[in-house]
Order: structure tokens, then sequence, then C-alpha cells
């Protein structure tokens, strides 16, 4: 039987692969440091989480960004145990995989960011019906491009057939193709929000400046850009041999397009405090909630704090 029509595997891939093959030196070391910096992102924002939801204050978003720094924690876990272990490539196709999947929840993330601005400076386009349906089918493409790169690595490591390992690449390219798009549409709804006639209806949310809060989304946003634009760059490449691989292959590269941008996008999310920057009422539905909300429990805060000051007034008082 023909080599390229052999069944089994799974098959070390014949092309070079952004960063490469790990090694004990320099990489074990490289992903223990980002290990350490994951790991304080997610102490932090899960302290963050638990102090708000004690005071009722709910904003899920720090639960979100808690889990993408336990998923690259998995990543640098696997890699260093692929760095070890460099000829298992069951461990390889699972390293591969987190390093493309982690970075989908700050996607997500932006894009919830960018909605709340739209929706209050345009609160009749974003709160329309339709852009809600629209939403829930973005992450639902989200959720089909992880799935669909998913399958194509497994299957293609499963297989020597070259016209199998076309099509593998076909599903890949419209995968990452699609999640740079994605990435693209928050600062669109930024540009929505401004550059359309000012609605009368507008709304303000949260604690900062309409400003900031822009500033905030833009920034994370090109982060994001770049990082998909340039693991779709890789990906439109014509293929090349493991054994001559290009610059954009390298491990300062890898390191850089993936982990260091990341760690920026944490930072800039996490110090920016968007738990009080981008936080909105719970319930809010339809235009006119952010504001009308927000003073219903402004309004019921302060009824709670009377009966406590008066009962302070009156142990204070004597008999």
């Amino acid at each position: 039987m023909p080599l390229d029509k052999r069944s089994g595997g799974p098959y070390a891939s014949p092309n070079a692969a952004l960063g490469g093959l790990p090694s004990v030196i320099p990489d074990i070391p490289i992903c223990a440091v980002f290990m350490a910096l994951y790991i304080g992102f997610a102490a932090t924002n899960m302290t963050i989480l638990q102090k708000n939801r004690r005071r009722s204050h709910k904003f899920m978003i720090s639960g979100m960004l808690f889990g993408f720094c336990m998923a690259r924690t998995t990543t640098l876990v696997l890699r260093i145990a692929w760095a070890n272990r460099q000829h298992n490539v069951r461990l390889a196709i699972a390293a591969n995989i987190f390093v493309n999947a982690g970075v989908l929840l700050v996607y997500i993330i932006n894009l919830i960011l960018a909605q709340r601005i739209l929706r209050a400076k345009q609160p009749r386009i974003g709160w329309n019906p339709i852009l809600r349906v629209a939403y829930k089918i973005l992450y639902a493409l989200i959720a089909g491009a992880l799935v669909m790169v998913i399958t194509s690595t497994v299957v293609s490591v499963y297989t020597l057939d070259k016209h199998t390992h076309s099509q593998c690449r076909d599903v890949q390219l419209a995968a990452t193709t699609l999640l740079l798009i994605i990435t693209c549409l928050p600062i669109l709804h930024i540009l929505v929000a401004f550059l359309f006639p000012r609605s009368e209806q507008q709304e303000s949310f949260g604690k900062g400046s309409m400003t900031s809060k822009v500033i905030i989304v833009a920034l994370s946003s090109a982060l994001c850009i770049l990082i998909a634009g340039f693991k779709s760059g890789i990906n439109w490449e014509t293929p090349r041999p493991v054994t001559d691989p290009a610059w954009f292959h390298s491990k300062a590269c890898f390191y850089v397009f993936n982990f260091v941008l990341e760690i920026l996008i944490l930072t800039l999310l996490t110090f920016s405090r968007i738990d009080k920057r981008f936080h909105i009422p719970n319930g809010s539905t339809k235009p006119g909630d952010y504001t009308r909300l927000e003073l219903q429990l402004d309004k019921e805060e302060e009824m709670d704090q009377v009966p406590a000051s008066v009962e302070m007034k009156n142990s204070a008082s004597p008999l």
C-alpha cells in the first residue's frame, strides 16, 4: 500500500509550525515565567470576582478572565510536558489546540464590552432584536471556529493522505480568517456608536468617562487583531517543511504574538478595573435600563443605609 494512503497515526506534521519543537532550554524557563504571571492574574481576577459577589456587584467577565488565565496555565503545562517528551505526538496535538483555544475568551470579552458602549451611545441600534440574534450567532460562530480548528488538527495527524491534509488546511484557513474578522467587530461597534447621529436617549453606565471605556476596548481589540492577524497570516502562507522554517515560525514570535500580547491585554483589562467601568445593572434588557435600574439600585442602597445609621444613633444616645 502506498505510504500516502496508509491510515493510522498520529503522525508528526512535516510542515513548520509556529514555535517549532519545544526544548528544555529555553522553553521551560520561559513557560515557567509566563505561568507565574497567568496564575497571578487568575488570583487577582478571582479575588475581584468574589469581593464583588459579596456586595451583590455582579460582573461575570472577571470570572471569564480567571478562566482564560487557567486555560493559559494549562497550555503552558502542556508545552513544558511536550518539551520533555518531544516525540509524543498526542501531547503536541493537545498543546497546539490549547494555544489556539484560550484566547477566544478575550475575543468574546471585547465584544461584550463594545456592545455595552454601543447600547449606551445608540440604544435603538444596540438593543435592536435583530442585533441580539446576531450576537448569539457570533458566539456560535466562535465556538464553531474552535471546533473546526480542533477537528481539522486531529484529522490531519491521523492520516497521510495529501487530499485530506489539503481539506484540513482549508478548514483551518476558514476558521482563523473568521476569528480575525470577529476581532475587528468591537472597533466597528465603537465607530457605529460615535459616527452615527447622536441619540437623545443615550445613557451612561459604570464608573469613569466614556472616553476611557472606548480607549480600553480599542486597545484591547487592537492587540487581539494583532494576535489573530499574525496567526491568520501564517496559515495563509505556503506551508514550509519543518527543516526550513521561516522567521515567523521562531520561538520569539511564538511567545511574543501569543503570551506577551495576552499579558498586555490582561494588564489592561485587570488594572483598569473594568469591573467598575463596565458594570451594568442586573436585568438590563431594553433602552433606558442602564439609567433606570441604576437609580433604583441607588435608592435601595440609601434606604438600607438609613436604618443602620438610625440604629447607630440610638445606640449612642444616653439612657
